[in-house]
């Protein structure tokens, strides 16, 4: 699976669509808003660059998971929020406008640190083997991350109807991709997935719940309102694993590296973001519930 053209030039190819996607749906303004709203960037900045992927470490030496699964694991942390978040987010009444904001601060910090963070993993793990991150594969990571959404902004900013004709498909397209990639990353290790699930499954679901609740709890703690504690949790807690999987499988050339992602997105999409929402989300839907009795 590793070396078909599939995976090293469709893969990457693919993510640029996404993250040109991504591009479609930002302005200026959405950076600009970072000024308005310090404190809701400032703790998405921190809890993802620095917090998570701390836990992640915790995690993987508390359970002793193999090195490329760590590896895999550290990889996810790093991984910025994406287009789901935002979907989770406008589901369970949060902040839209706050997650577009955080999504787009956060693509392009994660240009740089998920190289970093993923480079400090093999050294400290000792993941040996095609593992390594040369100057060609670090630039292929930013080239394919920063170029297409600053693409995806021009095109905006001068063609906004297109724009919006073209932000549906592209987030299908993103789902589509998603899925066939993980899938196929399953089937390709479907021998060793018990044993896989039995070493990093435990450590990637509480890695999901404490990236929501941290989001959630982080906002609030700052008193800022729910529906931008929403969004915070969305954007913390919900990766763009399309991002984690193109890095594993097309910069790392590794399925293993790319387990975690996989049980990630099985864990998170189906079971733990839907949850989540519903439990953080409840004071919200029930007051927009009696809004229109108390107009009435």
């Amino acid at each position: 699976m590793n070396d078909s053209a599939l995976i090293s030039v469709g893969l990457p190819i693919a993510l640029a669509i996404i993250m040109f996607g991504l591009g479609l749906s930002l302005t200026v303004n959405d950076f600009r808003r970072v000024v308005r709203s310090p404190q809701a960037a400032g703790i998405a900045l921190v809890l993802q660059i620095l917090v998570l992927p701390l836990i992640a470490f915790g995690l993987v030496v508390g359970f002793n998971v193999d090195p490329r699964l760590a590896v895999g694991l550290m990889l996810l942390a790093a991984s910025p929020g994406g287009p789901t978040a935002n979907l989770f987010s406008h589901l369970f009444r949060g902040d839209v406008a706050l997650n577009i904001t955080l999504t787009a601060v956060n693509s392009v910090f994660a240009a740089f640190t998920i190289p970093v963070i993923t480079n400090l993993a093999i050294g400290y793990f000792d993941a040996d083997g095609e593992l390594g991150l040369q100057l060609g594969k670090l630039i292929q990571v930013m080239v394919i991350v920063l170029i297409p959404v600053a693409l995806g902004m021009v095109v905006r900013r001068y063609a906004r109807s297109f724009a919006e004709r073209a932000d549906r498909p592209v987030r299908i397209f993103s789902i589509i991709v998603l899925v066939v990639v993980a899938v196929g990353a399953l089937l390709g290790e479907r021998e060793n997935l018990v044993d896989y699930f039995q070493q990093v499954g435990l450590a990637t679901g509480l890695f999901c719940l404490i990236s929501l609740t941290l989001g959630y709890l982080g906002a609030r703690l700052l008193k800022l309102g729910a529906p931008q504690a929403i969004a915070t949790s969305m954007e913390i807690g919900i990766h763009n694993t399309t991002i984690a999987l193109t890095f594993a499988l097309s910069v790392l050339n590794s399925t293993e590296v790319a387990i975690p992602a996989v049980i990630y997105s099985i864990l998170m999409y189906i079971i733990l973001a839907t949850a989540f929402g519903f439990a953080i989300s409840r004071g919200t839907r029930t007051a927009a519930a009696k809004e229109p009795q108390l107009q009435g």
